[in-house]
């Protein structure tokens, strides 16, 4: 029964792409202007989940990303703002061709339709799909996690009421029971992607549970490799900065790479910058004696995925150990090396399998937002569609619309058919 009520509430569910780009554009800075004139309600209801999450004995992880600042609120606002500037992604011509004088075939941008996305305590993250879906003109179905189920029920109300009058309420479908998640991965006829957010387990249980196309990454396993030929003095911040900024992000930095041409002279340094703001270092028998509170790591160390004031630190010998190591244990989420040397960042750049590879620069420079995507939905690890931090591009797919004058294959066929002059027009 609440399979069936959840299809008929899924089925109600309409594109906005007809509205056309300037109600979308309108409805975004609706929603943009109530979340920031609901901010108490916000809060008042975010404090509640909060309260019960530490009474359950949520995670630090888990609690971090639960809580919905003024600073994750302002982001949120300021993502809406910018996509809503943003051109709009429907019905652009990707591939223009003439396959004879006015036979014209066009490869044009179209909303995937319905987009589910199922999140673990992470109340920002719908504020960006709804903001994302609604610019790219899809409808979405949004399950959160039960940590901010009040946190969520607000902001679907805030988004829907303030979207109401413009494009009315038929694009977004927020729901709270835990037994509907198994009902949603079972509806692919109704829903044309999933999008899950939360930890490996939840993210594979989703992956390996339906036949809905599934776009996420199970790990973050990020490095960061500090390369012989490194400025040590901007490889400093760049570390601090990938594992402190916000450990509990899925592009902060897990494993620290050091190549053991500069260990000696950039180990103190990474260890007392470490020491001072508490992080808990797993260090391999190399650079174990540098860190005073280290732990001897172990190799599943190197396969884990802290999010939190911890990580895992070793001495390599040169690029090619580096890459062998992200090559082994990495998530092929976002890695980065940290050098001078422009033959080592181009070695790096095409022998690194990732989603994201930067450097001379944070990893935490994976997000949507940050690469002016407006937001993200996630990162992407697959290869097929999206890859790295989907954003508007990731929302759409496209269709071939082929436009004749009767034109018949008959005539294209056998010894006397015509021949066809395939001519790019754009």
């Amino acid at each position: 029964m609440a399979d069936e009520r959840l299809r008929k509430g899924i089925g109600a569910l309409r594109s906005t792409e007809a509205l056309g780009h300037e109600a979308r554009k309108a409805a975004l800075e609706a929603i943009a202007g109530a979340i920031d004139g609901q901010r108490d309600l916000i809060h008042r209801e975010n404090g509640k989940d909060i309260g019960r999450a530490r009474d359950e004995g949520i995670s630090s992880s888990l609690l971090h990303r639960l809580e919905l600042t003024d600073e994750k609120i302002d982001s949120a606002i300021k993502g809406l703002l910018e996509l809503r500037s943003l051109p709009d992604p429907i019905g652009r011509v990707r591939e223009k061709r003439e396959l004879d004088p006015g036979f014209v075939l066009e490869k044009v941008t179209f909303p995937i339709g319905v987009i589910a996305m199922i999140f673990e305590a992470r109340p920002d993250a719908l504020i960006q799909i709804a903001g994302l879906a609604m610019k790219s003109g899809n409808s979405v179905v949004l399950k959160g996690g039960k940590e901010a189920m009040l946190t969520n029920r607000v902001l679907v109300s805030i988004i829907r009421e303030a979207s109401l009058p413009i494009v009315g309420r038929e694009w977004i479908l927020g729901i709270e029971s835990h037994e509907d998640v198994n009902a949603i991965l079972s509806l692919d006829k109704e829903i044309d992607l999933i999008i899950p957010r939360g930890s490996n387990a939840f993210v594979r249980f989703v992956m390996d549970n339906t036949r809905i196309p599934v776009l996420g990454h199970a790990d973050g396993i990020c490095s960061v490799y500090v390369d012989g030929d490194a400025d040590l003095d901007k490889a400093l911040p760049i570390c601090i900065d990938s594992k402190v900024q916000y450990p509990a992000a899925c592009n902060a930095a897990e494993t620290f790479l050091i190549d053991s041409a500069v260990s000696d002279a950039f180990l103190p340094r990474l260890a007392s910058a470490f020491s001072e703001r508490n992080i808990i270092v797993h260090a391999d028998e190399r650079s174990l004696p540098y860190f005073k509170d280290g732990i001897a790591a172990c190799e599943d160390d190197y396969h884990t995925e802290f999010l939190s004031l911890e990580c895992a630190v070793k001495v390599v010998d040169g690029i090619d150990e580096a890459i062998r190591h992200i090559q082994d244990h990495g998530s092929h989420h976002t890695d980065a090396i940290i050098t001078e040397s422009e033959e080592h960042k181009r070695r790096f750049f095409l022998s690194v399998d990732s989603a994201d590879v930067f450097c001379n620069c944070s990893t935490r420079f994976a997000d949507g937002f940050r690469f002016g995507l407006g937001a993200e939905v996630g990162i992407s690890t697959s290869k097929i569609h999206a890859r790295g931090p989907v954003g508007l591009d990731g929302l759409v797919t496209t269709k071939w619309l082929l436009s004749g004058h009767g034109e018949t294959v008959a005539e294209y066929s056998g010894r006397n058919g015509k021949a066809f002059h395939h001519k790019d027009l754009i």
